[in-house]
This record gives C-alpha cells, sequence and structure tokens, in this order.
C-alpha cells in the first residue's frame, strides 16, 4: 500500500491531500503555515492525514519560496553579467510609461544597480556568428569581484545567446574554475532562449536573484523528507501548469515562482473533464489573497509570458491575476473611508477571532461576527473561534466610521466581494470574455464563503464549490502531468519559409523534449509531445501561439496558408479582430513534453444523512438576522437539495448559500449554487 501526496504552503495554512493507491480514497488536512520553518507546517498536515514518509509512493510540492523572496525582496544580490556595449539594457528597460496618466508612476526599481553591471567583451552577429572573441580575462575579473563584494548570484546575458549559446556556456565554466561548481550562475538561454533582449534579460536577473532562496528550501524539503523515511523523488509544481522533479526545479527555479497558485487552476482543469463543464471561472481566496485564473475549452489559459511588479519574465505560466484579498485581509480607514486589504494579519497572529493576539478587524472577523461560520466547528472541529474577540476587533475601526460591529462587518465584506469581483473582471471582461458564459468554481478556505455574492455581482448563473475547497489546490497538482517546455527562434517569413526545414527543427525539439523526460523517468508509452509556432503579422511586435498537429506538418503542402488561418482566428479571438491574407512571418518554434502520471480524478461520494447534525441559528444577511440552516457536508448525500439561508460546514471551508440561492450536490460531492439574482 502507498500514497500520492501533494503539498500546498500558503500564508496562512498549509494544505495535504493524501490519495490511497489501493482504494481511490482521498483524505485532506491544513495546518498552520509555520513561516520560522515551512516544513513543521508540512509535517503537521502530513501527520494530520495519518501518512507516514515512509509510505508515500509518489509526492508534489506547491511552494511560494521564490515568489515571496520575490515580492518581499528577500533574494540575493546578483551581478549582471552583459555584452561589452549592452550593459545598459536592464536599467532602460523598454522606456515607455505603462501608465500614462498616472502622474506618480514610477518605473520599478531594477532588482540589479547599474553599478552590479559588469561588460564583458566579446560579441556575435545577429546570425549568431561569432564577431570577437569572448575576454576571458574580464570574466575571471569579475569572479574576484564576486567573492569580494559577497554577492550571491550571477545572471549571464550576452547579444544573441539565443541563436548560439557558446559565449555563455564558456563564461559559466571560466566562472565555475574560480568560484567552484556549484558557484550560483544563470544563463539567459536556459532561462529563455528566445529574443529580446530586455525580457531575456529581466527572466535571467529574477531567477538569479531567487534561485538560491529556492534551492535552499527544496533541498531541506529533500533532507527532511528522506531523514523520515521518504524513498521517492520529490516533484515540484511549475508556472506552467506541469510538474518536474525537485532536482530539475533546483536547476530551473524560475519555473516554481507561481508554483503554489497554479494547483487550483489544474484542479479546475480536472473538474471541468468530470462535470462536463468546459469553461470555468476558478477563484482561490486563501488567508492572503485572492487568485484568478481561467479554464477555457477544457484547457489552462496559459501563456509564454508573464509581467511580474512591472517586471516581465518569458516562460510559459498559467494566467493568474492575483490581488490582496483573502480571510486574513485587514479593514483600517483611509481618507475617512473603509478600506480592505491587500495588508494581511497572516499566519501569526493571525484574525482576532482565532485568539493568537491579533486585535485589529479581518475579512474572517467579520463572518465569524455575522454567524457566517461555525464558531464551535471551523476547520473542522480543529479550531475554536472568539467571536466577542472579532466583535471587539470590528469595533475599534467602526467606532472611526460611527457604524456597529454587525454593520462595520457587512461593510467589510462588501468592499471585499466588489475587490474581488473587479479582479474577476480583468480577467474576462477586459479580455473581451463574457463572465456569465461561464461557471464559477470556487476555493480556498474562505472563496466559497464568497462565491454567490460574486455570482450576484458579475450575473454569473452557477457556482461550483468542490470538495476539499479548502485544499483544492493542493489536489489538482495530483492532476497534472509532468512538463517541459522548449523553444527556439525561427525567424522566417511566411512566403520564406522553408517546410522541410522548420520541420527539422521541430524534429530536435521532440528529440530533446523525449531525452528531458526520459531524466524524469518517462516511458515512450506515457509521452506526449505537442508543438506550436509564434506567429504575426508582417510588422507587428508580439506574436500569438499557433499550434501545428504533429512535428512534420510546415514540410506538407498548404502549410503556410493553414497556419494563417489559425493565426486569423486566434487573433479574432484575442483581440477582436483579424487581417486574413495579410503577409505573416514566424518568429519562435516551441514544443511541450508530457509524461502522463496516473491519477484518480474525482471518485464518487457515499450517502449520508442531512439531519444527523442539522441546527438552525440566526445569521445576518442584508443588514438583518434570519434563521439559517447550518449543515455538514459530510451528511450530504448526492442529488440532496437545501435552499438559502445555508451555510455547509466542513473540515477545510465553509460555503454560504445568501437568501435566494439554491444548493445542490452531485454524485463526485460537489456543491452547485444557483439562483440569486440571475
Amino acid at each position: 500500500m502507498g500514497y500520492r501526496v501533494s503539498m500546498d504552503i500558503g500564508g496562512t495554512f498549509t494544505d495535504v491531500v493524501a490519495c490511497d493507491d489501493t482504494t481511490g480514497t482521498y483524505t485532506a488536512a491544513k495546518s498552520s503555515t509555520t513561516p520560522h520553518d515551512l516544513t513543521e507546517g508540512v509535517f503537521a498536515a502530513l501527520g494530520a492525514v495519518g501518512v507516514d514518509p515512509a509510505d508515500i509512493a509518489f509526492t508534489v510540492h506547491g511552494t511560494t519560496q521564490g515568489l515571496n523572496a520575490f515580492l518581499q525582496r528577500r533574494g540575493v544580490p546578483v551581478l549582471l553579467l552583459a555584452t561589452e556595449g549592452a550593459g545598459d539594457v536592464y536599467q532602460i528597460a523598454r522606456g515607455h510609461r505603462n501608465r500614462l496618466f498616472d502622474a506618480h508612476y514610477r518605473k520599478p526599481t531594477p532588482l540589479v544597480d547599474r553599478s552590479a553591471t559588469v561588460e564583458i567583451g566579446g560579441r556575435l552577429d545577429h546570425a549568431g556568428r561569432e564577431i570577437a572573441a569572448l575576454d576571458e580575462p574580464a570574466l575571471r575579473a569579475a569572479a574576484r569581484r564576486f567573492r569580494a563584494e559577497d554577492f550571491g548570484a550571477i545572471a549571464v546575458c550576452f547579444l544573441f545567446s539565443y541563436l548560439n549559446p557558446e559565449h555563455e556556456r564558456r563564461a559559466a565554466e571560466v566562472l565555475r574554475e574560480e568560484l567552484g561548481p556549484d558557484a550560483p550562475i544563470s544563463l539567459s538561454h536556459e532561462v529563455a532562449r528566445e529574443w529580446r533582449e530586455y525580457e531575456r534579460t529581466s527572466s535571467t536577473v529574477v531567477e538569479a536573484y531567487t534561485a538560491p532562496v529556492v534551492r535552499e528550501y527544496l533541498s531541506r524539503l529533500e533532507k527532511e523528507f528522506t531523514g523520515r523515511g521518504l524513498a521517492v523523488p520529490v516533484h515540484v509544481m511549475q508556472s506552467s501548469g506541469g510538474i518536474v522533479s525537485a532536482e530539475a526545479a533546483r536547476r530551473r527555479p524560475l519555473q516554481t515562482l507561481l508554483s503554489g497558485p497554479v494547483g487550483g487552476t489544474m484542479g479546475g482543469v480536472a473538474l471541468a473533464r468530470a462535470l462536463d463543464r468546459p469553461n470555468l471561472i476558478c477563484v482561490d481566496m486563501g488567508g492572503t489573497s485572492f487568485d484568478v485564473s481561467l479554464v477555457v475549452g477544457g484547457q489552462p489559459d496559459v501563456s509564454t509570458e508573464a509581467e511580474m511588479e512591472g517586471f516581465p519574465l518569458m516562460m510559459p505560466v498559467v494566467n493568474i491575476h492575483t490581488i490582496g484579498a483573502g480571510g486574513g485581509s485587514l479593514a483600517y480607514v483611509e481618507g475617512g473611508g473603509l478600506r480592505v486589504g491587500p495588508e494581511s494579519a497572516g499566519a501569526d497572529p493571525g484574525p482576532a477571532c482565532y485568539g493568537r493576539g491579533g486585535t485589529r478587524p479581518t475579512v474572517t472577523d467579520a463572518n465569524c461576527a455575522l454567524g457566517r461560520v461555525d464558531p464551535d466547528w471551523f476547520a473542522g472541529g480543529h479550531l475554536s473561534l472568539d467571536v466577542e474577540a472579532a466583535r471587539r476587533a470590528l469595533s475599534t475601526v467602526g467606532d472611526d466610521l460611527g457604524l456597529e460591529p454587525l454593520e462595520l462587518a457587512e461593510g467589510i465584506c462588501d468592499v471585499a466581494n466588489a475587490k474581488m469581483a473587479q479582479a474577476i473582471r480583468t480577467l474576462t471582461v477586459e479580455q473581451g470574455i463574457e463572465p456569465q458564459e461561464f461557471s464559477l468554481v470556487a476555493f480556498g478556505g474562505a472563496g466559497p464563503m464568497h462565491a454567490a455574492f460574486l455570482a450576484a455581482e458579475l450575473g454569473i448563473s452557477e457556482v461550483i464549490v468542490p470538495r476539499w475547497p479548502g485544499a483544492f489546490s493542493a489536489w489538482g497538482m495530483l492532476e497534472t502531468d509532468i512538463r517541459k517546455d522548449f523553444a527556439q527562434p525561427h525567424f522566417v517569413g511566411g512566403t520564406d519559409l522553408d517546410g522541410a526545414a522548420m520541420a527539422r527543427a521541430f524534429g530536435e525539439l521532440e528529440r530533446e523534449a523525449a531525452d528531458a523526460l526520459g531524466e524524469e523517468s518517462v516511458t515512450a508509452d506515457r509521452l506526449r509531445v505537442e508543438h506550436a509556432v509564434d506567429v504575426r503579422y508582417v510588422g507587428q511586435q508580439y506574436t500569438l501561439a499557433v499550434p501545428i498537429s504533429h512535428a512534420g506538418e510546415p514540410a506538407e503542402a498548404g502549410f503556410v496558408d493553414a497556419v494563417a488561418a489559425r493565426f486569423s482566428d486566434l487573433h479574432e479571438r484575442r483581440y477582436g479582430h483579424a487581417n486574413p491574407g495579410a503577409p505573416i512571418e514566424f518568429v519562435t518554434l516551441r514544443t511541450i513534453a508530457f509524461g502522463h502520471l496516473e491519477r484518480f480524478g474525482a471518485t464518487p461520494v457515499g450517502g449520508g444523512d442531512p439531519d444527523a447534525n442539522r441546527i438552525t441559528r440566526p445569521v445576518v444577511f442584508d443588514r438583518s438576522e434570519q434563521d439559517t440552516t447550518i449543515l455538514r457536508r459530510d451528511d450530504l448525500p448526492p442529488g440532496h437539495a437545501v435552499p438559502g439561508p445555508a451555510i455547509v460546514v466542513e473540515s477545510t471551508a465553509t460555503t454560504v448559500v445568501p437568501p435566494g440561492f439554491r444548493c445542490t450536490t452531485d454524485e463526485i460531492g460537489s456543491l452547485f449554487l444557483t439562483g440569486g439574482n440571475q
């Protein structure tokens, strides 16, 4: 007997999901995140599900270590090596203002000062041919400076290295001769083998800045697990929605930047398959943040690049929009008005109702005071809430606004809901997508408490609360595959395309992908490869990735016309217009390799007695107390219906069914909320 185990460390809670390999039975548990040593929270949650590390047959981990180090500016000092004459690329960036009418706009402060940029002689031309030899003495001088000035990592980004990486490879050899084989070096052609110098430099710098933090954490986690008997590799969730071994993640730590939040999106993909609902808006409301992502046509919404805090990142990433609105978000007065977030009470001290010393009101305190959580059975009875402490905290802000605690509590929820609804619009309405055409999947410890109100605000007709919503991101990590992405520049106009040459290039990428997944112990029968090519209209700067049916397709007759038609269709869907017949050009070839992993998916649930633990008590809705049914989710059999107002409690979350809504269950234990103002 063995277990498949996933672990998701959030800002407030650490979630663990374990699946029994023999029965397919899932168990989920939470523990408080332990910021001083994150492994403590992991093993506490693992103990709560009753799994010994020695019994684990497969494990995957979602981490926000790199992201937190980046957002909190806790990375290491970076020495940047650039081609002579191009040392200002990173500082100049794109040189434009992203917000033209914002008088207070300031470009983000670079992670590397100009004084920490060293120009190295040696040059390649636009085709990748060497026109000046690499200045190795300058590299050795840079290594001496690295030691003398206590830098933590080196980023190497030479011109045109995406076409010919030999100068960067030789630079790494020289630096390691001087600094040792374990010197923390990030090479731009390994981080992002793509055109656009600034974006490639930015990506390389971010990896160098966060890599030591991520590597140290993963090494410590593996050591702790091994010491407790784990006999299989630890896997890590990537920003792309796939997973890799911890060893591979240490080599390319940038790919783990959005490791934690992406698990929920992949859970949404699995849910889309199980429920035959291809279009989903996934909202994850935890203790610190609110994350929005999309599943479109049954697939995650993935881009080949992203922007974080104003810095471009060239890597495959699930599109996630995050704001500081979670259960622990603090309420305060600013400019005479009520504000909520982004500052959070976090795990320590947490909301006032947790009884850990918090005195400032949070969203969780507001829900507690309104009666929308069960204070005696919160988190499955593992935590009792102090309602009076919540009301005292609310009074500290309510007195300043002339509001009673319950008035303020609903006001806090209204403000938080408005912020979250706008976050959803950012990823839907502002991208030409109608939210009404999607179902809303709500998870995270606090997501199901607010989902119905968000649906009413956006005109969404159906809310889905999956099983184990508080640990849904962890569950999603067990529903994905090993994934590795490969890119190769291929600049050519559509009329000049040599289809056979492009087919050969795709074939080389496919072989490279197969070799890379072989290192992950993926056998040929579990390997799947997808291809795409970045295309743009002639004269455009940015591209769209157009799927290619197989590696040899470019050599087939009519290939350019077929790709042009696909590109125009994608352009129409993305931007609302297209220019069929206009000349196109190819920019980058992309190959994605997947290694299929065993998974059980959503399993049926048994029947129960909905009256076993049913109680009725007053809960505040629309500024007045209303008698509300309180039920336990494990008691609800498939097909059961509950009219609102009602509250469904469970070990990882609380689902609020407001007046006018109706809650029903299905055979795999999902809750469906319908009605409201739709």
